[in-house]
């Protein structure tokens, strides 16, 4: 298989990139399906080796013979194979009726759905519906789709989850839910939005041999964030260097009784490899934090003027981490607003913010990265959570616009928005990293990013992609009950370039 492109395109422009490879390249219809099937068999024997009894539901068009083939090849490898069709496929034209007759030729045979699936089966295959989906679906599909996800059977979706819309990520009435997708010729956008993020499982991709120059002009509307580029921003030290060269980060926050989100912003920015890391929180947990971390510089401020001093000397701005919502934390606001030093803000700094009015919420900001969850974005776009997840990338980009700098959308496949650029999209993470404090690691790696020389439109993504490589390093002992604080162990290992292996 193919790594996954950094381009993810249109529909369109992924049906241009079809019509090239066969107008152009000269490469027959019938053999991107059949080199789709093979690829689509060959990880699902990778990735459910001892599975040998699959049942593969059929739908209409391509996706359907893609399904055909990949069951005369199964079935030629050894596979036990039944086949289940929702609809004639007597009434399917070219490529996917060629898929057919091949199949019914090779002596196996395809019935009709009628709402059982094998029981036994140890493995079902989605071929029912394309990226072309744009209304609900019903009736037998529909009814085929909530069965297939009733069984205990894993599944794999053959090019996106039958019921996701390719565009959006919508669930459109119903849909795959997949334990594994395997994508064919371009990656869709619905695969990293709304429902398709869940839907979706584990992504694979093949591009055919499609030649390169049939990938010309595509409509990009995402990128994914490129590891190589991390690395590329990180390069090793040189034997003289000082802390001095890395930066100053400052780290503001810490209402009463809040302590935890400011020590794991600071230390994550130390781990990520800011030189210098001060803390300013409230007094009473000054001491505690400098005895959990001596690495750090803890300031008690008491009042907004005591910051002053500390934001002559730091680089950096980190603000909002455990801030909290109280007369304190406003002055502090009041004071951190009119800065001018690049900054991350985070939690209830942007609470506060989105409470300012509205024409001054925008205005006499330095270089600043906003990295709102969907609630926080909600309040700062004056819409529903809901709403915010149904349209991650249009919820971004309009943050951006309204905010200016750099906004990040939190989340599963966090987006990142920069002016007058394509969203990029992080692919990396897992959902053990849906836990507390991790938003306050997130930000005290960009603010070390942004210390060590990083403009805001790299700091932003390459933050959130160490960010979650990390994440999935801590992963490896599993998921649930991971902790943010397992991140502060696994970020050095990242910003250093050491593969996982």
């Amino acid at each position: 298989m193919d790594e996954l492109p950094l381009d993810i395109i249109s529909l369109e422009s992924g049906r241009a990139i079809d019509r090239a490879a066969i107008e152009q390249a000269g490469i027959p219809g019938y053999t991107l399906m059949t080199l789709a099937a093979q690829a689509a068999l060959r990880e699902c024997l990778a990735f459910f080796p001892d599975r040998r009894r699959w049942q593969i539901v059929c739908g209409a068009g391509n996706n359907a013979g893609d399904g055909y083939v990949l069951a005369r090849l199964a079935r030629q490898s050894g596979i036990e194979v039944s086949v289940r069709y929702l609809s004639d496929p007597a009434a399917l034209t070219g490529d996917a009726a060629q898929a057919y007759a091949d199949f019914a030729a090779s002596g196996a045979e395809a019935r009709v759905w009628e709402g059982q699936l094998d029981e036994q089966a140890e493995l079902i295959v989605d071929a029912i519906l394309g990226s072309g989906l744009d209304r609900d679906v019903g009736g037998a599909f529909a009814d085929a789709i909530n069965a297939i996800n009733a069984h205990p059977a894993p599944v794999v979706a053959i090019d996106i989850p039958s019921g996701i819309h390719g565009e959006s990520g919508k669930r459109l009435g119903t849909a795959i839910e997949a334990a594994l997708t395997v994508c064919f010729v371009s990656l869709k956008p619905g695969l990293f939005l709304a429902d398709g993020i869940a839907a979706t499982g584990r992504l694979r991709f093949d591009g055919l041999g499609i030649p390169q120059n049939c990938r010309a002009q595509a409509d990009v509307v995402m990128r994914r964030i490129d590891e190589q580029q991390l690395h590329a921003a990180l390069p090793p030290r040189r034997k003289d260097a000082n802390k001095g060269d890395f930066g100053h980060v400052i780290v503001i926050g810490g209402g009463r009784g809040m302590p935890g989100a400011v020590r794991l912003c600071a230390e994550a920015a130390l781990r990520t490899g800011a030189g210098k890391v001060s803390v300013a929180t409230w007094p009473g947990h000054a001491d505690a934090l400098l005895a959990a971390c001596p690495e750090l510089m803890v300031h008690g401020v008491e009042k907004a003027e005591q910051l002053l001093p500390l934001l002559d000397s730091a680089d950096v701005i980190a603000f909002g981490p455990g801030l909290g919502r109280s007369a304190w934390s406003e002055n502090l606001y009041a004071q951190v607003a009119g800065q001018g030093l690049p900054a991350v803000w985070d939690a209830d700094a942007l609470n506060l913010l989105a409470a300012q009015p509205e024409g001054s919420r925008a205005a006499n900001v330095g270089p600043r990265i906003i990295t709102p969850h969907p609630g926080e974005a909600a309040r700062l776009l004056n819409l529903t959570s809901r709403a915010v997840q149904d349209d991650r990338l249009t919820s971004v980009q309009s943050l951006q616009r309204d905010y200016g700098g750099v906004a990040v959308l939190k989340g599963a496949a966090s987006l990142v928005a920069t002016a007058n650029a394509v969203p990029l999209v992080c692919t990396a993470g897992n959902p053990g990293m849906a836990t507390a404090g991790m938003g306050d690691v997130l930000t005290g790696v960009i603010a070390a990013l942004l210390a060590q020389g990083l403009p805001l439109e790299s700091a932003a993504p390459l933050g959130v992609l160490a960010h979650a490589l990390a994440g999935d390093r801590a992963a490896r002992q599993g998921e649930r009950g991971m902790l943010a604080s397992d991140l502060l162990r696994e970020l050095r290992a990242v910003v250093n370039g050491q593969r996982d292996d």
